[in-house]
C-alpha cells in the first residue's frame, strides 16, 4: 500500500514513461542491420551490436550520441574496416532521423501530470540518457511546466538515487518512482526504503530487463492513469 500523506514528491521516468523512445531505438536497429546485411546476418548484427554498446556503456554512457558511436564501431568491426562512406553516411542518417523526431506522449500522460499537480504533489523527472537530447525532448513534449527539477543521471543505481533524495531534502519513504524499468526505475527505490509503481512499455531494451519471479512484490499498472488510483482513490 503507498500512503498518500507520506509521499512528498513524485519522480516520473522520461523514456518510454512519459513519451515513446525504445521503438525508434528498434527501427534505427533495422536499419543498421540492412546497412551491414552483406557481412553478417541480422541476429548476428544485433548480437554484436548489443555487445559494443554494454561494453561502451562506461565510456559513453546513455543516448542516442552514444548509440550511433556503437553503431559506427560495430559497423567497422563486423566489416573489417572495409564498410565504404555512403553506409557510413547511411548510419550517420539514422542519428539525425532519430534525434529529429517528434516527441509522442504516452496515452494519459498529461492528464497525470496535471492532475497530481493540481493535488499538490511535486513531480520531477528522474531520467538518464544524453543531456542535450533529454533537455530537447522535455522542451518538445510541453511537460516542463508540471515539473519543479529535472534530473538527468548518468546511471541509476542506488547511489544515484541517494544522492538525488538528499539533493531533494527529504527521506527515501517520501518519495514516490514511476517508471517503465523494473531494473532502473524500481527496484533502487524500494531498496532504498521508497515507493515505485511499474509501468510496463511494450518494449524493452534486453539491457534493462530482469528476472522478476523472486522479487519484491511493487504496484504494475496498464496504463499511467491507473497511477492515479494507487495514489489518489485508494487512501482518500
Amino acid at each position: 500500500m503507498i500512503n498518500k500523506n507520506e509521499i512528498k514528491i513524485i519522480g516520473f521516468d522520461a523514456d518510454d514513461t512519459l513519451w515513446i523512445n525504445e521503438s525508434f531505438y528498434r527501427d534505427a536497429e533495422d536499419k543498421f542491420c540492412k546497412i551491414v546485411s552483406e557481412y553478417v546476418s541480422t541476429e548476428e548484427a544485433n548480437n554484436r551490436l548489443f555487445q559494443t554498446e554494454i561494453g561502451n556503456l562506461e565510456y559513453y554512457g546513455y543516448g542516442i550520441k552514444a548509440f550511433i558511436l556503437s553503431l559506427l564501431e560495430t559497423a567497422f568491426d563486423i566489416s573489417n574496416g572495409k564498410i565504404s562512406q555512403d553506409k557510413i553516411h547511411e548510419i550517420l542518417k539514422i542519428a539525425k532521423e532519430m534525434i529529429n523526431k517528434p516527441v509522442e506522449l504516452l496515452d494519459g500522460v498529461e492528464e497525470v501530470l496535471k492532475t497530481l499537480h493540481s493535488k499538490g504533489y511535486e513531480l520531477i523527472v528522474a531520467t538518464k540518457g544524453d543531456l542535450l537530447d533529454q533537455e530537447r525532448k522535455l522542451k518538445k513534449s510541453g511537460l516542463e511546466k508540471y515539473f519543479h527539477h529535472i534530473e538527468i543521471m548518468s546511471e541509476k543505481k542506488i547511489e544515484n538515487y541517494q544522492k538525488l533524495i538528499n539533493h531533494l531534502e527529504i527521506e527515501p519513504q517520501e518519495f514516490l518512482m514511476i517508471g517503465n524499468s523494473v531494473k532502473s526505475d524500481i527496484l533502487p527505490i524500494l531498496d532504498l526504503g521508497g515507493k515505485a509503481i511499474h509501468v510496463p512499455f511494450s518494449t524493452t531494451w534486453a539491457h534493462e530487463q530482469v528476472n522478476t519471479t523472486d522479487l519484491v512484490s511493487f504496484p504494475v499498472v496498464k496504463n499511467i492513469t491507473e497511477t492515479m488510483d494507487i495514489i489518489l482513490e485508494k487512501n482518500n
